[in-house]
């Protein structure tokens, strides 16, 4: 950002207020017309304050949402305003360190040396500034690769419940893309799991070429609302450097959790689930951001929590029609010991049929037709009641399921070349259309399956 843009957005930072009243996550603060997304101090005795961000009005006061605990703050206390835009420090030097919602590094190395500085909440890209997507981005992961196979500026929701391997999933992701850069946010995990994506998920190899943004679940709500928006920023300043930037942000749900903790605090009307409007107008605003441009691109993957793996999840339904795509993750899969768990049949990337060649669009309609038609007659298969040569989509299912499940299965430590993979799902098609042939034209559909005598 340009000196003249930084004084063009200056505002006097001597302004200062004093705290009237604390309410839950909030304080109140008398005579500070600061703006929303100001930064200011509140001034603790015997330390050295906390900070806290404007987020609101009412009447005459300013309601401040600290960025740290509230221990020690009194009514009556000085606020003063510190910067009326967040920014952040970025660079090159991101590259491989773990930094907090506001940027700062939180790996107990020394702070890196970072000349650039970036808004947290930019704009989105324009519209008509957006390049049509024509190139495939590699993810490492077989199943996406092939089937889901996902462009350079897509933007895709991982949907998971919890416990089946969403995680793991995006750590080989960071692991095996050929993106040039990851960015990763981890918003409202638990402690312990940071430390395990690092060391497990991650890796020395996918550490290398990765910046962690971390917001663990105990932060303030602003903070963990605060580091999808950083991460965004990090990963915009590496696409505007040319680069291709895969972004993954585990979980937009907790992000929209505490967008909802934030909106509620601050008095907004609780809408759908207890959530305000405000939520459903941060979501758009995150997503909008990744894509391509006639620079680099940012490739997204947002994991989305499922509540009792329920789809129509106010959440999950809300971005489903927000993102180019959808990979749902299975329980029912994982119980059964099949990693990565990705329910192929409801899962869709809308812009494979752009950068994929006919063929490999055919053959992966193929697998699909025989998971669904195993899928249908999936009970009557396992007592036993179904009878070969009823329906030549289930007989070559069934002859070729050990395959199937091969290719859709994928150890961590095992990364899949897009070539191979897509060599490997024609190899599975052929088969198929030799086991079982398409009926002619004119012959009638087969009758519903019934159990033998």
């Amino acid at each position: 950002m340009s000196i003249l843009e930084l004084l063009a957005d200056a505002q006097p930072t001597g302004l200062t207020g004093s705290v009237v009243e604390t309410t839950g996550l909030l304080a109140t603060v008398a005579d500070l017309p600061a703006p929303v997304g100001a930064v200011v101090q509140i001034g603790a005795a015997g330390g050295a304050g906390v900070e806290a961000e404007v987020v609101g009005f009412r009447g005459r006061l300013t309601m401040v949402s600290p960025l740290g605990p509230l221990a020690g703050v009194r009514r009556g206390q000085p606020v003063r305003l510190k910067h009326t835009k967040r920014r952040i420090a970025v660079g090159d030097g991101l590259l491989g360190r773990v930094v907090d919602a506001s940027g700062a590094p939180i790996d107990g190395l020394p702070r890196p040396a970072l000349s650039h500085r970036t808004p947290i909440d930019a704009p989105p890209t324009r519209a008509l500034d957006r390049p049509p997507i024509r190139a495939p981005l590699a993810t490492g992961v077989r199943a996406i690769d092939a089937l889901l196979t996902c462009g350079r500026g897509q933007r895709l929701g991982v949907f998971a419940g919890s416990g089946v391997g969403k995680s793991t999933l995006l750590g080989m992701m960071t692991r095996y893309t050929s993106a040039d850069v990851v960015v990763t946010a981890l918003v409202g995990e638990r402690g312990r799991e940071v430390n395990e994506f690092l060391e497990n998920d991650l890796g020395p190899d996918g550490r290398r070429k990765s910046v962690v943004v971390v917001a663990t679940s105990d932060e303030p709500a602003v903070m963990r609302v605060r580091a999808a928006s950083t991460a965004s920023a990090i990963a915009e300043h590496f696409r505007d450097t040319g680069k291709h930037v895969l972004l993954l942000v585990d979980s937009l749900t907790r992000t929209a959790l505490a967008s909802r903790e934030s909106g509620l605090a601050a008095g907004e009307p609780p809408t759908t689930r207890g959530y305000p409007p405000s939520t459903f107008a941060l979501l758009p605003k995150i997503v909008e951001r990744a894509g391509a441009t006639r620079a680099g691109s940012i490739t997204a993957f947002y994991s989305v929590l499922v509540e009792g793996d329920d789809p129509d999840d106010p959440i999950a339904d809300c971005l489903r029609g927000l993102l180019d795509g959808h990979v749902w993750l299975s329980r029912r899969l994982a119980g059964k010991g099949h990693f990565p768990s990705i329910d192929v049949t409801q899962s869709i990337s809308r812009l494979a049929p752009q950068i994929t060649p006919p063929e490999q669009q055919q053959a992966a309609a193929r697998l699909r037709g025989m998971l669904a038609a195993l899928a249908e007659n999936e009970d009557l298969i396992s007592i036993g009641a179904y009878r070969r040569g009823a329906n030549a989509e289930v007989d070559a299912a069934l002859d070729l399921r050990s395959e199937i499940d091969d290719f859709l299965r994928q150890r961590v430590d095992e990364p899949s070349d897009p070539a191979e993979a897509a060599s490997r799902l024609a190899q599975i098609a052929q088969k198929a259309a030799a086991a079982g042939r398409p009926r002619p034209a004119g012959v009638a559909a087969a009758q519903p399956l019934r159990p033998a005598n």
